[in-house]
């Protein structure tokens, strides 16, 4: 069987790629941490890769805002193959620190041509750094990362996740164009205030998806639930549990599976190219 590969792009600040790297392994892919110096200075790597992963952390330090600087790298310098990447059907998750970069980037929600507009990601209302778990309940059937219907539990761990819109008409296209992928909610899949929602989002919004729902952002962090002794009452729930961060990599690994490379396995020799076959296998 052919590799799913997902590339983890580093950056000075980052600091959950080895934990994105072993979800990754976990889930059946082969994973590569690259600096993102590296991508920019050979664009081309990333057509060796089915999915893309901007991991949690810090990067450069937050010194402008969360993720601006590392997603100016991508307006300026990564546009065109992270755009490519996408339209050939390919996948991207940017976890925290990473969503923040898909969201001022202007990748998420998406539709601007890398253009952040009309939705941010500011400091939390408590004015101070949350660290801790909560529930999310998926919105959309059309991410292919989720699981529609099931209420995961992971942790959080942020500054600024504070997701907010330009005003009321920008929140309502999000709702309506389906690029709502989580909210935050309650063990019953009830919305609430603090700490149910831990950062003061609007509509308690904890992730986003775009047009195709192969680009995923979400604050809290699954790869920090992947094996059943993380959660914090593991050792109550029995032998049974099955971490809840976990799925939305095996999701991921799946999808690539299915769409691209058993697509391009089953293509005939001289057809036409199906996504994927710019994918050099192993």
């Amino acid at each position: 069987m052919a590799e799913v590969r997902a590339i983890v792009l580093r950056a000075a600040g980052i600091n959950t790629d080895l934990e994105t790297e072993y979800a990754l392994a976990l889930a059946g892919a082969s994973a590569d941490r690259v600096h993102i110096n590296r991508l920019i200075e050979d664009k081309q790597l990333l057509d060796q890769y089915h999915i893309l992963i901007f991991p949690g952390g810090f990067s450069y330090g937050d010194d402008v805002a969360a993720g601006k600087i590392m997603a100016n790298q991508v307006i300026h310098h990564l546009a065109e193959p992270v755009r490519k990447f996408i339209d050939d059907g390919k996948l991207v998750l940017g976890i925290c620190n990473g969503f923040q970069v898909l969201v001022k980037a202007g990748i998420l929600p998406g539709g601007n041509g890398f253009q952040q507009e009309d939705v941010t990601i500011t400091y939390n209302d408590s004015g101070k750094y949350e660290d801790r778990w909560v529930y999310l309940a998926p919105q959309t059937t059309r991410c292919v990362f989720l699981d529609p219907g099931q209420i995961i539990y992971v942790p959080v761990a942020h500054g600024e996740g504070k997701v907010v819109t330009r005003n009321d008409q920008a929140l309502e296209r999000l709702r309506a164009e389906g690029h709502i992928a989580f909210q935050y909610v309650d063990a019953n899949g009830a919305q609430g205030p603090f700490p149910i929602n831990p950062n003061g989002s609007v509509d308690s919004i904890a992730g986003l998806t775009d047009a195709t729902g192969r680009v995923l952002g979400l604050m809290p962090h699954p790869e920090r639930y992947i094996r059943r002794t993380q959660h914090p009452h593991w050792s109550r729930l029995g032998p049974d549990l099955d971490p809840d961060g976990i799925r939305i990599f095996r999701n991921a690994v799946r999808y690539v599976r299915e769409n691209i490379l058993d697509a391009f396995a089953a293509q005939p020799a001289a057809g036409t190219p199906a996504v994927g076959d710019r994918i050099p296998q192993p």
